[in-house]
């Protein structure tokens, strides 16, 4: 292994901040500053001149975070979070298995696979035969994982969806039918005429001689499109640096559905909030998307088309089915689930902008090879901000 990497451990002291500490041993680094997060200030924290910093997530450091924010955005400074509930309880083979990935992150290589098994088992983004049973760990989840993305790569055809005509566009929605306040009365002038012809003052037109004339009114399009992100092991920092680098006045909605142990998505936004230019919430079924906004879908919520555009809803509908391809793009982040990818490809097909994270720093790249192998582009978080910023100005 390389020179061992300085690293920061924040954290409070207790169970999680000894696990962690043990993690980074077992990685292969050093750690050079071992801190409660509310113990220190930010030049005490660059004065370590750590490396990395693994940052142990819990409500009672939030404050203090906010506080080393200058400290932790330092340029070439990689940060890496972790709930404290769950690195204190991880033990035995996902134990094993995040000190792997740890790793991989802080010295920048694909490697996540147990000691022995580098030959046992390849990625081969080309078509050929699937891996046999006899070339898997048959006791390690995550390979069995590797295995049925490189059998699914494999089969996929021949035909890219940059080298295939794309489908047509969608029919055009029906008009937009005003409410009734946008609507006023207009008299019938064959009525009228006749009044002024004669002497006596003539009765006013009952309401079944008039009709309805909709007023002229700027009425938005209805949201029909927006941008998934498919995060996971390795994704909370792509994501983040991702969304630092949209504008303010970006106009699509994201949609983050990021694999999350524990499901503590509360943290994860204001994690992600600290450092977005655009508003994050959380989707909450029956709530309107919304343009301009970050919303992060916790598991068991999808999306829907709705009265007006769309919404949230209760189910596991994949969004990319529903979202309409012109207006919508999708992009493929580390640790994203690669049953995922089929679904982003023919989103891909129908007109979509579809695109993955680089290989360099994605070290769960199961999904990412295989949107590559479909034929999409790949592009660092910061490229990925350009591109979507460049598509819809």
């Amino acid at each position: 292994m390389a020179e061992r990497k300085p690293v920061a451990l924040l954290a409070r002291a207790g169970a999680a901040r000894d696990r962690l500490r043990e993690a980074l041993d077992a990685a292969g680094a050093v750690v050079v500053l071992e801190e409660d997060p509310g113990a220190i200030d930010a030049a005490t924290l660059s004065a370590a001149a750590p490396q990395a910093a693994l940052v142990a997530l819990e409500p009672a450091v939030e404050d203090a975070l906010a506080a080393l924010e200058s400290a932790l955005e330092a340029p070439g400074l990689l940060v890496i979070f972790d709930e404290a509930d769950l690195a204190a309880r991880r033990e035995g083979w996902e134990a094993q298995r995040w000190i792997r990935h740890l790793a991989a992150k802080l010295y920048g290589h694909g490697n996540v696979l147990p000691p022995g098994g580098e030959q046992d088992l390849v990625i081969d983004i080309q078509p050929g035969p699937p891996a046999t049973p006899a070339q898997l760990h048959a006791d390690d989840p995550f390979e069995r994982h590797l295995a049925e993305a490189s059998a699914l790569a494999s089969a996929w055809p021949q035909d890219r969806p940059g080298e295939s005509q794309a489908e047509a566009e969608p029919s055009a929605p029906p008009p937009v039918v005003p409410a009734a306040h946008e609507w006023a009365l207009a008299d019938d002038d064959a009525l009228l005429a006749a009044a002024r012809a004669t002497t006596a003052p003539a009765a006013m037109p009952g309401f079944a001689n008039l009709e309805l004339v909709a007023l002229e009114a700027n009425v938005p399009d209805a949201l029909r499109g927006a941008v998934l992100v498919l995060a996971g092991i390795g994704g909370p920092d792509a994501v983040r640096k991702r969304l630092a680098a949209l504008p303010a006045e970006f106009p699509r909605p994201l949609l983050v559905q990021l694999r999350l142990d524990g499901g503590r998505y509360d943290n994860l936004i204001k994690q992600l909030a600290r450092g977005s230019t655009l508003p994050v919430k959380m989707a909450m079924p029956g709530d309107a998307i919304v343009a301009g906004t970050v919303h992060v879908l916790p598991d068991g919520v999808c999306v829907e088309t709705a009265e007006g555009g769309l919404a949230f809803a209760d189910g596991g509908t994949d969004p990319a089915t529903v979202l309409a391809p012109a207006e919508s793009a999708a992009i493929v982040l580390s640790g994203a689930d690669p049953a995922r990818v089929d679904a982003i490809l023919a989103l891909a097909g129908r007109g979509g902008y579809v695109a993955g994270q680089s290989l360099e720093g994605c070290y769960d790249a199961a999904a990412v090879n295989l949107l590559a192998a479909g034929g999409a582009g790949l592009a660092t978080p910061a490229q990925l901000a350009e591109q979507l910023t460049a598509r819809w100005p």
